[in-house]
């Protein structure tokens, strides 16, 4: 009976000590954000920047998903030439054009920004060679 009161005792103390260890942890990275002031200009920053990492990991995943289901594919024609009646060819043709849709999805993203924002621009006028 008296391990069981110090086993108790002893997890409520380790409880105790973490919420403490916890507490303590926030209030001092609160109080080192206190000191600056975040203006609207610096929350759009931080956001902005938070968003090129949300870029970069829908590229990677649509790379990856693409490349997936055009290997999802490949199985499926060779499961298609081997038994054409269990898998119809409607199967391995669609998952080969969800991947490559998906593959080339980042370079449509870009595209789409091009013309949505615009990219970099020059002077318009004649450029080449000219028989003036």
């Amino acid at each position: 009976m008296k391990n069981i009161k110090e086993a108790l005792m002893k997890g409520r103390m380790q409880r105790i000590l973490s919420l403490l260890t916890v507490m303590l942890g926030t209030l001092y990275a609160a109080s080192s954000k206190a000191d600056g002031v975040m203006t609207l200009g610096d929350m759009a920053l931080t956001i902005t920047k938070s968003f090129e990492g949300l870029a970069k990991l829908i590229t990677a995943g649509a790379y990856m998903a693409g490349i997936g289901f055009v290997m999802a594919s490949m199985l499926k024609f060779k499961a298609h030439k081997d038994n054409p009646t269990q898998i119809p060819i409607g199967t391995p043709i669609a998952l080969l054009f969800v991947g490559s849709a998906l593959i080339f999805l980042p370079h449509i993203f870009v595209i789409a920004g091009y013309t949505i924002f615009g990219g970099t621009g020059g002077a318009a006028g004649i450029s080449g060679t000219t028989g003036l």
